[in-house]
This record gives structure tokens, C-alpha cells and sequence, in this order.
């Protein structure tokens, strides 16, 4: 399996001011996947720790924050650590607090040591009053499968060359393959396990009972770590999502939790879900200007999980979906087509992402992206129906200079409007930039 956070990781190796790497992602994303293989195809010689498994190595860490003794320790334990061909491997390191804080004092006292560390609940740990290096190591976020790395894993990299082309007349050639790639995508998602499972057996009961395993191993880190109090909560407001999505106004809306919900009831539990990478929270904006931040209502916003496979498998939607013609890409008012492109607009860097919507509620443009200087809104369109009144009334009241309707239908721009197949919305960041520089623009 391919992850492309692989060429991300050999540049951090081939940083001039590398500083120790910490990577983000919910639990059975692939992070120890990842780590293990950069170190079995970039490096001689791999020192692997989990913290979680591992007393030892904790206590190691745990005693002070002298580096030489630190490695010392490694070198007694496992073997002799060369600086330049030897990767260093903390995974769990949320289980070993002073692990993380020696992070710090490596990339001050012996930076040239390459060390990489990975926790499934680091985001819930760093809110819990952990000393962090803050400044001192570099970060990066690993997600499910892109739509795109999904076609290199069963097989299909070489069609993701040819969406490079935008306009060229062999998408429309091989359109319905992309479709049919789409439709298998929406159920089997991007959790790495999903997907290998797919690929070994092209059995979707099979890819079903891999998803709920990992929703099953989610709810027992709920009980594993917050009170069962706590814990209610977090079930109750995470089983409310796909219902949520259905909604035409997809605004996450407390009361649809439960009767008479209020949002200081839930707020500990939506944080938790939000810090252990489960769910994503896209704010409303009041006005799409720069920095799109600056105009976030925190208290208005939608909710989405981290994968369309999970969304799927977590809403009991059934396999035979994906053979009843169109039906994957209506089912839930479209919320299947909105989840997967946020889930491909997450895997693209320096992109802010929020939703507009107007002050009389007719119009609501579902996602409005910030990337190299531009606002930019993106309609969502489950199939080949380009009616968008909503972005109508958006351009014509914003004028903006850019704006992108995804949807079945085919590549095209007119006046300033991007309209990409939904199969090519891993590409937006490298459709504009071409859009904008090359004889793409109109």
C-alpha cells in the first residue's frame, strides 16, 4: 500500500533544521504502518518503542531529560545508533508523558538524532495538561486513504496520471470506471485495513465487518478513558452524526442528540471526539473574506467523521447500494458526497475549510475553502444535477474570482467556474493552481 505521506517524511529527513516529527491521526489510520515503513525503505536500521507495551523504555524516558543517558539506554537495549542511518520510533508516546517532553530537549541538545513519534490519542493527551515542546518538533497529520491513494491500492495508479490531464477527452472515455471506482470508495472508505481487506478478498461483507471492528475498538477507547458518565455522552453524540447529515441543513444541532440537549452538556464530549481525530468540525463563516478565521461563528457548524466508509458502515448502509444504479450517491440527501470531499479536502496542506451560509437561510454553500490567497466556495452535487441556487445567489453576491461546483458531471470552466467530477476533488489544489497559470483558465 502507498501513502503519499511517505515523500512528506523524506523531506523532513532531508530538512536542513530538521527537528524531531510528530504525527497526528486517529487511531488504525496507519501511523505505525507509515513510520515502519520509512524506516525499512529510507534508513539501515529501525529502534521501534511503543510506549504502551513497553515499561521499560517509559521508565527510560521518565527519569530525566538527559539525551546522552537517553540514548545510552537505547543503545544497551537495542543497538548501536548511528546518526545518520538509524530512525528512532516513539509510537504511543501519549502513554509517557516526559517522552514527549524530551522531544524538546532533543532537538535542542542532539538534534541530529532522527526521531519520529505517533500517539492515537496525542490530541486528547496534549489537552490534558501535558508539558509539549511547543516550537521544538514539526507535525504531520496522516488521514484515512485519499480517493486517489484508493486507485494505487487496488491497483488503478495508473488512471490517476491521466486526472493530471483535466481536459483531456480519455476521462470522458473512462468516465463510468471512475464512477464505478467512486461508488466502491463511498462504502469501503479509507481506513488502511478496510481497503487491504478489499483488496485481498473483493468481499464487501468482509470490508463491513473490518469497519465496525474498528468502530467497536473506538467505543472501547470511550469506557478506556473518560468516565462512563463521559462516556454516554460521547455515544450519544457520535451515533447522532449520520443522522445529523441527512438533514437538509446539515448544522449540527444539540437537541437531535437527545431531547432538550444543550451544548454545555456535550461540549467536553464534542471536544474529546474532535481531539482524538474522529470527527471533523467545519464552522459557519459570516463572511467570506481574509483570513476566513477571522470571520468562524464557533458556535454555528457541521460535524462529519473521519472516514465515508465508517459514515457508511456506522448508518448500516448495505452493500447492495453500490449495484442499484445511483443510489450510493443520493442516499442521506447527498451527505455521502459532502463527507468525502471534506475527507479529500483535509489530505490537501494550508487549506482553511468552513460553510457559508446566507442571513435568510435560502442559500448554503456547503464547504468555502481558503488556499493561496483565495476564498473559494465549493458546491457539492451527489450527482450529474447541476441546478446550484445556492451558489448562485453566493457569486452574485460576493463576485467571487474563483468557485468550484463538484459533482458526476464533466471538467469544465466558464466564467471564473470550476466544474470538477467529484472523482477529481483530490486534485483541487492542483486544478487551480494550473486553472490560474496555464491555458486551462477561460
Amino acid at each position: 500500500m502507498k501513502r503519499y505521506a511517505i515523500n512528506k517524511l523524506i523531506e523532513w529527513k532531508n530538512g536542513s533544521n530538521r527537528k524531531p516529527l510528530i504525527i497526528r491521526g486517529a487511531r488504525q489510520v496507519g501511523k505505525t504502518w507509515l513510520m515502519k515503513e520509512f524506516g525499512k525503505t529510507e534508513y539501515k536500521k529501525v529502534i521501534y518503542i511503543n510506549f504502551e507495551l513497553d515499561k521499560l523504555m517509559c521508565d527510560l524516558f521518565s527519569l530525566d531529560f538527559n539525551t546522552k543517558r537517553i540514548i545510552e539506554g537505547l543503545e544497551l537495549t537495542h543497538s548501536k545508533i548511528n546518526t545518520t542511518n538509524t530512525l528512532i520510533i516513539l509510537d504511543e508516546i501519549q502513554e509517557c508523558p516526559k517522552a514527549l517532553t524530551t522531544l524538546k530537549y532533543f532537538y535542542e541538545n542532539a538534534p541530529e538524532y532522527n526521531i519520529i513519534a505517533a500517539g492515537s490519542l496525542l490530541g486528547v493527551a496534549l489537552h490534558e495538561n501535558i508539558s509539549f515542546p511547543v516550537g521544538k518538533v514539526d507535525f504531520l497529520d496522516l488521514y484515512p486513504l485519499s480517493f486517489m491513494e484508493f486507485l494505487d491500492a487496488i491497483g488503478e495508479g495508473n488512471f490517476i496520471e491521466l486526472l493530471k490531464s483535466p481536459k483531456s477527452p480519455n476521462i470522458k472515455v473512462f468516465k463510468e470506471k471512475y464512477i464505478e471506482w467512486l461508488k466502491k470508495y463511498y462504502y469501503i472508505g479509507g481506513m488502511p485495513e478496510a481497503v487491504s481487506t478489499f483488496v485481498e478478498t473483493n468481499n464487501f461483507q468482509k470490508v463491513r465487518k473490518v469497519q465496525e471492528n474498528i468502530l467497536e475498538a473506538y467505543t472501547k477507547d470511550f469506557s478506556k478513558h473518560i468516565s462512563s458518565t463521559g462516556k454516554l455522552k460521547i455515544d450519544l453524540l457520535w451515533e447522532s452524526i449520520p443522522s445529523q447529515l441527512t438533514q437538509e441543513s446539515k448544522k449540527f444541532v444539540y437537541k437531535k442528540i437527545k431531547s432538550g440537549a444543550r451544548a454545555d452538556e456535550f461540549e467536553e464530549a464534542l471536544s474529546w471526539l474532535i481531539n482524538c481525530g474522529l470527527i471533523y468540525k467545519i464552522n459557519r463563516i459570516t463572511k467570506p473574506a481574509l483570513p476566513i478565521k477571522a470571520y468562524e461563528n464557533t458556535k454555528a457548524f457541521k460535524l462529519f467523521i473521519l472516514d465515508v466508509g465508517l459514515l457508511c458502515a456506522l448508518s448500516k448502509l448495505p452493500a447492495r447500494t453500490l449495484i442499484d444504479g445511483d443510489k450510493i450517491f443520493t442516499e442521506f440527501n447527498g451527505a455521502l458526497a459532502e463527507q468525502y470531499v471534506l475527507q479529500q479536502l483535509k489530505t490537501l496542506e494550508e487549506m482553511e475549510i468552513a460553510y457559508w451560509i446566507s442571513k435568510s437561510g435560502n442559500a448554503e454553500i456547503d464547504f468555502v475553502i481558503q488556499t493561496d490567497g483565495y476564498v473559494i466556495p465549493v458546491e457539492v452535487k451527489a450527482t450529474t444535477n447541476l441546478q446550484a441556487k445556492s451558489l448562485k445567489v453566493y457569486r452574485e453576491k460576493f463576485d467571487p474570482e474563483i468557485s468550484i461546483r463538484t459533482s458526476l458531471a464533466d471538467f469544465e470552466i466558464n466564467n471564473g467556474l470550476y466544474s470538477i467530477p467529484l472523482y477529481m476533488a483530490g486534485k483541487f489544489d492542483e486544478i487551480l493552481k494550473d486553472g490560474r497559470t496555464t491555458d486551462l483558465k477561460i
